[in-house]
């Protein structure tokens, strides 16, 4: 019986490895997807032209649902379809980005959802659900200022803004992104609670 057992145990583990990865895989399109849908809706404003959308919101909603390494690679992979096609916010690509004010906040993409990512993950789902919202707020404001920083280097660089000025520019998106992640938030603690084992092994 005992080596009957030992082989049903080796004979599953692989498979459950295997169906992680592919859900994983799945996880990271879906997500690099909704990036890439909701480019699309932008409103632009401010001083430096910068629109206000909702790919940012969506990087951080990433971070919270995925974790830090899913996540990012949700953020990763929309920026590299973005090399090829116009996935951005107004109908451009990537490269044409890199040479504009909004550089920085691609950068803040990536960076945004491994912060989202890396403290929601912290929080204990399964046991305290007052101090995972709790987190899960912290991660994405924490993750929405990482953003602006990285925005306010882009500013400095592309559009040879002082520091001071360059974070002045931030003001016309705070209310709108403050609510955007308030949203974000609130959309991630109703799919942690609704799947529980969706962090798995990631943390």
């Amino acid at each position: 019986m005992r080596p009957t057992v030992h082989a049903t145990r080796r004979g599953t583990l692989p498979r459950m490895k295997k169906n992680s990865t592919a859900q994983d895989i799945a996880l990271i399109a879906v997500f690099a997807a909704i990036v890439i849908v909701l480019g699309f809706v932008s409103i632009p404003v401010g001083a430096a032209g910068v629109p206000i959308v909702l790919q940012n919101a969506a990087v951080i909603l990433a971070g919270l649902v995925l974790g830090w390494r899913r996540g990012f690679s949700a953020a990763a992979i929309f920026l590299l379809v973005g090399l090829a096609l116009p996935v951005l916010a107004g109908g451009r690509t990537v490269i044409s980005a890199l040479g504009g004010p909004t550089v920085g906040y691609l950068v803040g993409y990536l960076v945004s959802a491994a912060v989202a990512g890396a403290v929601a993950y912290t929080a204990p789902f399964r046991s305290n659900k007052t101090a995972s919202i709790g987190i899960l707020i912290l991660a994405g404001y924490l993750a929405l200022f990482f953003q602006y920083l990285c925005g306010v280097f882009g500013l400095m660089w592309r559009a040879d803004m002082s520091f001071g000025a360059a974070w002045a520019a931030q003001v016309p998106f705070l209310l709108p992104d403050a609510g955007k992640v308030a949203l974000m938030i609130a959309i991630a603690f109703a799919v942690h609670q609704a799947f529980p084992d969706l962090r798995g092994a990631h943390k």
